[in-house]
């Protein structure tokens, strides 16, 4: 298996440097190993992978001084970032939407993608700005009409926690796709790590939690997918090819303002602190617009 893999960006934004989590939880320097190279889907296409684990057996990496740096999404400029809606049965129940027969696809701006403790704007003339906490996938090789599970899970190259950020008005009463209401920007923190695929023993195994102004508001898991992480990629890939640094946001569990009686939406102010077993911890604080 090799050595665990814990990529990240540190630094200011649009200018991030590639880094690596060693198994004390140092910061290590990636620069020198990659050669000016980001961490995005050429170095993904590219086995980059295994290059970060023989730099990291070798004990030679840079340390960084991890004060103070900003974390940056472990994933420089996605291709793309496809979203599955509806995909816990209790979130769909809580929406009043019925459970669907295949997955419910939609997309992303990935520029929505920022670092996992930046800051989340609301919208001009939103009202019902909401948070959902998602299991992120990010691709690791080209797919396209993949026949097995086996074949699925076989270009993942890692794991990340998402928040897909959405404006319900948006997306669900100003006549059109969702995309308008899950497109503003800052709406999809990423990380802060991307957790390499053979780290992550059972993707449906995972606890999923979201906190806003320290109040719990979801509590669940990936093993109440409707549509598993395998099934969401074999999918995917008869209808679009999959590149690598795609990133894929796999659904949210119960718990969004939307679902909830007094639909606490967010405002200017609020705190969101999200978490995945395994996959560390991102907080946002909401800004205006």
């Amino acid at each position: 298996m090799g050595a665990l893999v814990k990529l990240l960006r540190v630094g200011p934004k649009d200018a991030e440097l590639p880094a690596v989590l060693d198994d004390e939880g140092r910061l290590r320097d990636l620069s020198g190993v990659m050669g000016g190279a980001d961490l995005d889907g050429r170095f993904l296409a590219d086995d980059g992978l295994d290059r970060v684990r023989a730099a990291l057996e070798s004990g030679d990496l840079p340390v960084l001084d991890a004060e103070g740096l900003r974390i940056g999404a472990p994933v420089a400029r996605p291709g793309k970032v496809v979203c599955i809606g509806l995909n816990f049965r209790d979130h769909a129940e809580e929406t009043g939407a019925a459970i669907p027969a295949e997955p419910v696809v939609f997309m992303k701006d990935s520029s929505t993608v920022v670092g996992p403790f930046d800051e989340v704007l609301v919208p001009r003339k939103s009202e019902k700005t909401d948070w959902e906490v998602e299991l992120a996938v990010v691709i690791g090789k080209t797919a396209r009409y993949l026949e097995s599970r086996e074949d699925a899970l076989g270009v993942v190259a890692g794991y990340a926690i998402s928040n897909d950020v959405s404006e319900r008005e948006f997306q669900l009463e100003r006549g059109g796709q969702w995309d308008k209401g899950k497109s503003c920007e800052t709406f999809n923190p990423l990380g802060p790590w991307l957790v390499t695929a053979d780290e992550v023993a059972d993707p449906q195994s995972l606890g999923m939690r979201l906190w806003v102004n320290g109040e719990v508001r979801q509590n669940g898991g990936s093993k109440d997918m409707i549509f598993d992480v395998a099934e969401v990629i074999r999918y995917l890939s008869w209808f679009m090819v999959l590149e690598p640094g795609d990133v894929i946001n796999t659904g949210t569990p119960a718990g969004v303002a939307l679902g909830l009686p007094d639909h606490p939406y967010l405002r200017e102010g609020d705190v969101m602190e999200l978490e995945i077993d395994g996959l560390g911890r991102q907080r946002q604080t909401v800004g205006q617009a």
